[in-house]
């Protein structure tokens, strides 16, 4: 008998078993959207340096209403909290810290993930965006990613041959 999970439910068991993979000592970026849920699942008695790309170093895990400050938020804006010494800088200092190679691992989210282990991240069709963020640089400069989404969304299939999110701009010139 097949057990019904909600989408809340399934996300956070993604988020646990991205945290099974994390081990003591690693610093961590995380990404936004799913991959902001893993600092809620890691086991308390790993020792990690979750990283945001907006500039701080010690991200302890998402704020609830107990615990918010409004000027305290990760790369996608979300209200989160921080271990004691933590550390707040630019974000231009902390693409030094990725193109660097200094983090472990980079756990992104995905809109789709091709069969050689392309993704397409960063836009949605249609839709308006901030900007690329900083998954190029990620992908690269991390030793580890590990993508945590969904592999399906609204009956299509994020997981394909070959990945067909494209821009608006990059789709006239294909």
């Amino acid at each position: 008998m097949a057990v019904e999970i909600s989408k809340e439910g399934m996300r956070r068991n993604i988020a646990w078993r991205v945290a099974q993979e994390l081990s003591n000592g690693d610093v961590v970026n995380l990404g936004i959207g799913m991959p902001t849920l893993v600092a809620n699942e890691v086991d308390k008695d790993v020792e990690l340096i979750l990283q945001s790309e907006n500039g701080l170093l010690g991200i302890d895990g998402l704020a609830d209403e107990t615990n918010l400050d409004p000027d305290c938020v990760n790369a996608g804006g979300q209200p989160i909290t921080a271990v004691n010494g933590c550390c707040y800088f630019s974000s231009a200092d902390s693409f030094t810290i990725i193109r660097g190679g200094h983090v472990d691992v980079t756990v992104l989210g995905a809109l789709q993930v091709d069969e050689n282990g392309n993704l397409a991240n960063w836009i949605i069709p249609g839709k308006l965006v901030p900007g690329m963020g900083g998954a190029m640089d990620l992908v690269v400069g991390a030793k580890k990613v590990i993508v945590a989404m969904e592999h399906t969304a609204k009956g299509n299939a994020k997981l394909l041959k070959a990945c067909t999110c494209r821009s608006p701009q990059s789709a006239r010139w294909t």
